[in-house]
């Protein structure tokens, strides 16, 4: 007899990953190999140290090894705040009186309200490792700078934000958590770099993005001795990171027998949606199970289902390496969405060649749209949910809808990754019925491709 679900399904301590899943190792087909941008050749770990920290780069670069041991001191961390719940969602199943099963695995049960610690912990683990003075960052909505404020204050770092100039204005209450865990946080795009002084030059007025504060972030940490740039999404690490949301998930699946049929996550720059559906996406690469795997992404920076598969710079300041991604184009500038965690013109590799193989399906919405499924979940589930998170929302209750109409008892798992404490004036908006759904036209979307970079190899 099947045992009968409790509303949170907790797993022990002992349960814990106690390695982070490579799905790179299981990938027939691997990403594409960042370049640099002077000689568009695959970028060499010592070109890499000189922006990174050196064992991040390693596991940048590392695609033979499924499972990469986690350091005993990050996983005591870890258990601050780990394992995280996976919740079976009756109420809201009830409400929408749907026979699906819906389940949602949240990550807001820490101070930065999100799953960044996850990454941000490790990131400063090895800067701390390797001897340097502090980090430079952005940050969109404020979660990952939270995270890496609280990350850096535990070992003992410095830490310098560049916070997206909307984000900075929209949420005062999320930059000071970060000053109080002593990091320093400036609007961006800033007068204080090079790079940030040409882009308010070139355009006024900005409300910035997260490729500017990128690129801020770079200058920052190559022009200062000791420190280190570090990303809270994008890159192969951050998701080799995240790759515990899934891990602690399918563990927890499974120590009820019960198969997701469809897995949901946000999409910006692929963190969370790759750490959520690594282990099972490695599961349907080894031909051992199938999913429906779906990435939603705002309808304002669509870059999955508008974008092109092309090696584009990360940043708006073409400081970075090049990476092959879908892309909307570095000079790309979304409109002042409320999900600020999400405004971001590429995707990461990972995710982008997953999507390309067809492992995965994308989905985009509008931010009305959004927020009505926001204030549905927390009238019903009594989480208050951040609005990147409730574009996973929007599309699981589409999903249940579709099974109420067919009679199916799907499962449907989507990663709840934040909380919206911090948000209160997007929801404001929506509740004062001042929101709109901006959604960028062809033309837009076309000048912004037209500004990829052409050269051989890099053809689409």
């Amino acid at each position: 007899m099947a045992k009968e679900i409790p509303y949170k399904i907790y797993l022990e301590e002992s349960e814990m990953p106690k390695a982070w899943y490579n799905v790179r190792a299981d990938m027939k087909k691997k990403p594409a190999p960042l370049l640099n941008p002077q000689t568009h050749k695959p970028c060499t770990s010592e070109e890499l140290e000189k922006v990174f920290c050196k064992e991040l780069v390693a596991q940048e670069l590392n695609e033979t090894d499924a499972y990469i041991e986690i350091p005993e001191e990050i996983r005591n961390f870890y258990k601050m705040y780990r394992p995280a719940p996976l919740v079976r969602a009756y109420c809201l199943e009830k409400k929408l009186g749907t026979p699906a099963h819906i389940y949602y695995k949240f990550e807001g049960n820490n101070t930065s309200g999100s799953h960044k610690l996850n990454s941000a912990i490790a990131q400063a683990y090895y800067a701390k490792k390797q001897g340097l003075k502090g980090v430079t960052t952005e940050t969109g909505a404020g979660q990952w700078g939270t995270a890496l404020s609280m990350a850096s204050s535990y070992f003992g770092l410095d830490c310098v934000v560049y916070m997206v100039k909307c984000s900075y204005e929209q949420k005062p209450f999320r930059r000071e958590v970060i000053r109080t865990y002593g990091a320093n946080v400036t609007p961006s795009p800033s007068m204080n770099t090079e790079v940030g002084r040409r882009i308010n030059a070139e355009f006024p007025g900005t409300n910035g993005s997260l490729g500017c504060a990128i690129s801020e972030a770079v200058e920052h940490a190559t022009t200062h001795e000791g420190y280190r740039y570090v990303l809270g999404s994008v890159l192969n690490q951050v998701l080799l990171h995240q790759s515990v949301i899934g891990l602690e998930t399918k563990t927890a699946l499974d120590k009820y027998g019960v198969k997701a049929d469809i897995i949901i996550g946000c999409a910006g720059g692929g963190s969370n949606l790759g750490g959520l559906i690594s282990p099972f996406a490695g599961e349907m690469l080894r031909g051992e199970a199938d999913y429906k795997i779906i990435a939603v992404e705002p309808a304002s920076c669509p870059s999955l289902t508008r974008g092109v598969y092309a090696y584009d710079y990360c940043d708006t300041g073409k400081v970075c390496p090049l990476q092959k991604m879908y892309t909307l184009g570095s000079g790309f500038m979304p409109s002042a969405s409320h999900a600020g965690g999400l405004r971001y013109h590429g995707m990461s590799s990972i995710v982008s060649e997953l999507y390309d193989q067809g492992l995965l399906e994308a989905r985009s919405v509008e931010q009305t749209a959004v927020f009505q499924a926001a204030e549905d979940f927390a009238r019903i589930e009594g989480i208050l949910p951040a609005p990147e998170s409730s574009h996973a929302i929007r599309v699981a209750i589409d999903e249940a809808m579709k099974c109420k109409e067919t009679g199916e008892a799907k499962n449907i798992v989507f990663g709840l990754t934040g909380t919206g404490y911090f948000d209160m004036y997007a929801y404001k908006a929506f509740n004062d019925g001042e929101m709109s759904d901006y959604i960028p036209s062809d033309a837009e979307i076309k000048k912004a491709t037209d500004m990829i970079p052409r050269f051989p190899g890099n053809e689409f």
